[in-house]
């Protein structure tokens, strides 16, 4: 065995877009172990259930995250529901479909761009985001917010989508599609993303299943576990999950770029045939005693939410288990054995998100 050495790896680095912190032990250039650090962030959201109410909790739970905003509001609001009995329009769940499929769109495309960067693919970086930027114009248009949204509230959506405005997104989505065919073609064919992404950090689906991987990270070896197939709202809109088999970083790159156009799909699909009615019901009164769990199919994979109910308008507890805190054992594994340069480019194909694992 050759001479180790201890090599600290952020929590700030050039490519990485979260305050990562990782021990890498090495053996020359390879990595022999990688010990992960977190608590940089750690703002306490959960004990603000204490001076809140149920209500005014829904925006403090979308601040658990800026990218996952709306899931993580659809979440909270799913999880009060659930346990206050209510049952909201449908109209309304389809405006959740739609606004968390464009949601996951700008995600991808955000991340899309990210690892670009990492490559040192500066140009491929600025085309993700600039598609990106006619996803938020539309969240700016709808809800007056190109991140944060606040779209969601106890017992429905707070704004409905006028004809127009239904006309502009399917535009939009139009749009998008024309652009991913020619910069998820870069993702797929050029020589040296493919020399960078292709065999490195592979993850067996064996090893997925027992690390309990969600998101891209599982699906991208051949794991099905996508929330999204149990909803019957998401099975009206013609639902398949994106699987591939390969488990290495191309593969978790594609299943992304995969799911950005199935998104747009699916928010076409859902405009179509968006029922008439109300965009939600009345909620008053306290939150009775109880518990409640809600999931979601978050951008980087399923978001788990629990509140309880202690017969105030105060919840006990509003707990949230994150994509990322799941997928933290998958990425130290995957670090196992790759090469110095590949570090920064494994931490960003499990699309890390330290803001929601802290909290």
């Amino acid at each position: 065995m050759g001479k180790r050495t201890i090599v600290p790896f952020g929590p700030q680095h050039p490519a990485l877009p979260e305050p990562v912190h990782l021990d890498l032990e090495l053996e020359d250039e390879t990595v022999v172990r990688a010990v992960p650090s977190i608590g940089y962030v750690h703002r306490g959201l959960e004990k603000l259930t204490e001076s809140y109410d149920y209500e005014s909790m829904t925006y403090v739970m979308e601040r658990v995250c800026g990218i996952c905003s709306f899931g993580h509001g659809w979440g909270y609001t799913g999880a009060v529901e659930g346990l206050m009995g209510v049952n909201i329009p449908d109209r309304a769940e389809y405006l959740r479909i739609v606004f968390h499929e464009l949601s996951r769109v700008h995600s991808h495309l955000l991340w899309l761009g990210l690892l670009a960067d990492g490559l040192g693919f500066d140009s491929l970086f600025m085309h993700c985001w600039r598609i990106r930027e006619k996803v938020l114009d539309v969240f700016e248009a709808v809800t007056g917010g190109r991140v944060i949204l606040s779209y969601c509230k106890v017992g429905g959506v707070k704004k409905d989508l006028t004809p127009e405005m239904v006309q502009r997104i399917v535009s939009m989505c139009d749009d998008i599609e024309e652009d991913m065919r020619r910069t998820g073609y870069v993702f797929m064919k050029d020589s040296s993303v493919r020399n960078r992404l292709c065999g490195t950090g592979v993850l067996s689906k064996e090893d997925a299943v027992e690390l309990c991987c969600v998101g891209p990270v599982a699906r991208g070896s051949g794991v099905d576990n996508d929330v999204r197939s149990a909803s019957k709202w998401y099975r009206e809109v013609g639902f398949e999950p994106v699987l591939y088999d390969e488990g290495d970083c191309w593969s978790r790159c594609m299943v992304r770029v995969d799911e950005v156009v199935q998104s747009l799909n699916l928010v076409r699909t859902a405009l179509r045939n968006l029922p008439d009615g109300d965009i939600a019901v009345p909620v008053k009164g306290p939150a009775p005693v109880g518990d409640f769990a809600f999931r979601v199919e978050q951008p980087r994979g399923e978001a788990f939410y629990y509140v309880q109910g202690n017969g105030t308008k105060n919840l006990g507890r509003a707990r949230v288990r994150t994509p990322t805190n799941i997928n933290i054992p998958a990425m130290v594994r995957t670090l196992q054995g790759c090469n110095l340069q590949d570090v920064s480019m494994l931490v960003i194909t499990i699309d890390p998100c330290i803001s929601c694992t802290e909290r």
